[in-house]
């Protein structure tokens, strides 16, 4: 008889519907600040992850730190993409040098990451951001990547489960479904292999990923795209990554896409939205909750 491997094995931990909405970009500026504590207070969204090296890093510290109970993680981050919202490297620049552009500021792309920094200078950036994220009192729910820079390299993947595993905060990985392992395969990464050491690691998973982002699609079309992955959504653990903004100069300057960051908040708060939760039998989930269910940490 043929022996089945763990990744034909494989099924949700649970048959329940459960949802990490999740905002990216907290502490980028002051309007995704707003916007994002709007949406926690609202209960629009269950998470949020922070960019360290941002200007309004802070500002969101000082409500985390008055919020304990909102599940906030790290949004490690390696690239600084706007034309004039630019920043640089918590770590000293001369340990990072590859993670630089020519004005000395991250670079705009995931692929200037992976062709200019060594594995090295990711790792000392990432260790940067999260220890300067406890020495600000902060207790990080989860890591995950922004522009998904440390999943675009198999050598920056394994400095991300490294150093995940190393402060025991649970890293951003997944199960291993049919598009996880086809993502996985575009960026060079074995998640065959992957798979076994997290799941030998009893790291938490998400189950199904929504990343979505389409900024320039009407207002009417966002929102019933959003009313659509609901009702489609699968048992096991889903998470919705969502981008927020307000109407307001600061926003509106830092990116063209600055309509669907507003319109995003503004879906996930109308009544028809939680309407579409409840009548789905749809919980709101967190990733305190998802390490609780996998009895880590």
């Amino acid at each position: 008889m043929r022996r089945r491997t763990a990744l034909q094995e494989w099924q949700p931990k649970t048959q329940e519907k459960l949802l990490i909405i999740h905002a990216d970009d907290m502490g980028m500026s002051h309007s995704a600040n707003r916007a994002t504590i709007q949406a926690f207070e609202s209960g629009a969204i269950s998470s949020a992850s922070l960019m360290m090296p941002c200007a309004w890093v802070a500002e969101a510290a000082t409500w985390i730190k008055k919020n304990p109970n909102a599940d906030v993680g790290l949004h490690l981050t390696l690239t600084s993409e706007w034309l004039t919202n630019r920043w640089r490297p918590v770590a000293p620049a001369d340990k990072v040098k590859g993670l630089l552009d020519a004005q000395g500021y991250m670079w705009r792309s995931v692929e200037e990451v992976v062709r200019h920094a060594s594995p090295q200078e990711v790792e000392t950036e990432i260790r940067a951001q999260i220890e300067l994220a406890l020495r600000m009192g902060l207790k990080p729910t989860h890591l995950d990547s922004h522009m998904g820079t440390l999943y675009a390299d198999v050598r920056f993947f394994e400095v991300f489960l490294k150093v995940a595993m190393e402060y025991r905060i649970p890293p951003m990985v997944f199960s291993p479904t049919p598009e996880i392992m086809a993502m996985a395969a575009a960026r060079g990464i074995n998640y065959r292999d992957a798979f076994q050491r997290i799941e030998a690691a009893g790291l938490p998973r998400i189950d199904y990923l929504n990343p979505q982002y389409a900024p320039g699609e009407s207002k009417e079309r966002h929102r019933q795209r959003l009313h659509d992955y609901l009702r489609t959504l699968k048992p096991g653990v889903n998470e919705l990554i969502v981008h927020l903004g307000m109407d307001d100069p600061e926003g509106n300057a830092i990116t063209g896409g600055w309509r669907y960051r507003v319109q995003e908040l503004e879906i996930l708060q109308e009544p028809e939205f939680k309407r579409i939760l409840q009548e789905q039998k749809i919980r709101l989930f967190t990733y305190r909750e998802l390490a609780k269910m996998y009895n880590y940490g």
